[in-house]
């Protein structure tokens, strides 16, 4: 998408009568939706749906190129750019496909990622300066130091960014990250993951596992000291929730294996099991990728996602230099035989026992009854679930909508768990997490209490089975590979 002045306009303006149309159903109250949003929420979600439901997408290089841009670093953040060497052991990868083909049917089809360097930033908050004050002309190293300066809890966050798992950068998510740091008085490392279609599923998971691993043993060279796994906390929105959920459900089934005794990496012996993170919290987070749920269809009317396509013209992407795949894949994330597998889509885990407590976010959205089933698994299994539902409300609103009384809420309770399984309390035991689900009315925020051990609209077999057909009609081609995919 071209975000000159010009093309903005050329964009927008054909928009004008839509808008008008949107600001008088809402006043007049005709608007199915007006009852719950107000006039400046109707008129963003409508916007941003009709921008990402283009009815003649974009192909997706060009899509992947504009959502990479750069905005710059300034004001109230601390940004340290660091690379993290690849080790020179392939332990990591080997055992992740172990993983990988034990929890799979032995029909699932990926190929092997190679071990690389991995880019990320450290992000932290940077206190009394103008929010439009320029980045320090400083060494990252520097920028390092300056940051943990005003660091004043073990709080680490581990961050994986949204975006379909094909868009965004560590760079489009500097606001909330450093948000997040300063709510939590610690810091975020966001990791700039390998992105789909050109690097398809494990490899993504890969770089969120050396990166977990980096932070308890940091590389030679690193500007951190080792990070206790009691310190970290896994965190994303959207896709990159996906990734965090991956990610336990991958040293969980590490751990469950007891296959290795230790693992090698930059030349030291790491005693497994892997250790556990403090806790995994994710707004909105994308744990079905055959995209089955009822909510997908049911909640679309309080979403901005482009809602479920029949018609094969518009469902699917143009071509380009990156789509179709060569061999062809069907997904822009894995080979569709891969499209159950618990790694690729969370839901499909059959077991989070062992796992750090987990906070998991949601609006009324399309992705929100796979997020429903995660946690009453979880919380049925024994883990700690704070589940939280904001009535109305679209998809990471949280992080687009802090306009509103349920956006300022969502962002401050994410943040506020990070600190408590994290923090200094946690440490010392003075924070007690217990199991707990709230439903936030529309506009109020009014809060109802809901048993996270019932909240699932469906049964487990019954996942299953909608998993399987779906993937089933994809294998197919009764399904193109853009239902609900943004499409700019």
């Amino acid at each position: 998408m071209d975000t000159s002045p010009s093309a903005l306009l050329r964009l927008f303006l054909p928009k004008v009568p839509f808008i008008v149309k949107i600001v008088l159903w809402h006043s007049l109250w005709l608007s199915p939706t007006s009852s719950k949003w107000d006039l400046r929420t109707e008129l963003l979600v409508h916007i941003i749906r009709s921008l990402l439901d283009n009815p003649v997408p974009t192909p997706l290089a060009k899509q992947q190129r504009w959502s990479l841009k750069d905005p710059g670093i300034k004001g109230k953040m601390w940004i340290s750019k660091v690379t993290l060497p690849q080790p020179d052991e392939d332990d990591i990868g080997r055992i992740l496909v172990e993983a990988i083909d034990s929890l799979g049917d032995g029909k699932g089809i990926y190929t092997v990622p190679a071990i690389v360097p991995v880019e990320a930033e450290w992000t932290g908050y940077r206190a009394n300066v103008h929010h439009d004050r320029p980045r320090l002309d400083l060494s990252e190293s520097q920028h390092y130091e300056r940051l943990m300066a005003e660091v004043s809890s073990p709080v680490t966050i581990l961050y994986f960014h949204g975006g379909a798992h094909y868009l965004m950068d560590v760079a489009s998510h500097r606001i909330p990250t450093s948000r997040l740091a300063h709510l939590t008085n610690g810091r975020t490392f966001s990791v700039r993951y390998r992105l789909a279609p050109q690097k398809p599923f494990p490899c993504a998971l890969l770089d969120a596992f050396q990166a977990y691993l980096s932070l308890m043993f940091p590389p030679p060279g690193s500007f951190h000291e080792p990070v206790p796994a009691k310190h970290i906390v896994l965190a994303g929105d959207s896709a990159g929730g996906n990734i965090a959920l991956a990610l336990l459900q991958l040293i969980l089934q590490i751990n469950r294996l007891a296959t290795w005794e230790h693992l090698r990496f930059h030349g030291r012996l790491l005693d497994l099991p892997i250790p556990v993170p403090a806790g995994l919290a994710s707004t909105s987070a994308w744990a079905d990728i055959t995209r089955c749920m009822p909510s997908v269809v049911s909640n679309a009317r309080w979403d901005y996602l482009p809602p479920p396509l029949t018609n094969d013209k518009i469902s699917t992407f143009p071509h380009d230099e990156i789509w179709p795949t060569d061999p062809p894949r069907g997904d822009l994330y894995c080979d569709l035989s891969m499209l159950c597998h618990p790694l690729v889509s969370p839901l499909a885990a059959k077991s989070w026992m062992g796992s750090c407590p987990m906070w998991l976010g949601y609006g009324e959205e399309m992705l929100a009854d796979e997020g429903k089933s995660v946690a009453t698994l979880a919380a049925q299994q024994g883990v700690t679930v704070i589940w939280e539902q904001f009535e109305a409300m679209p998809h990471c609103f949280s992080m687009i909508f802090d306009q509103l009384k349920a956006g300022r809420r969502c962002f401050k309770d994410w943040a506020d768990f990070c600190g408590m399984v994290a923090g200094n309390a946690a440490v010392e035991g003075a924070a007690e997490i217990k199991t707990k689900g709230t439903w936030f009315a529309a506009k109020t925020c009014q809060e109802m209490d809901v048993d996270v051990r019932s909240l699932a609209v469906c049964s487990q077999e019954e996942v299953a089975q909608k998993m399987r057909s779906t993937a089933e009609a994809r294998m197919q081609g009764n399904e193109g590979e853009g239902k609900i995919m943004p499409k700019l």
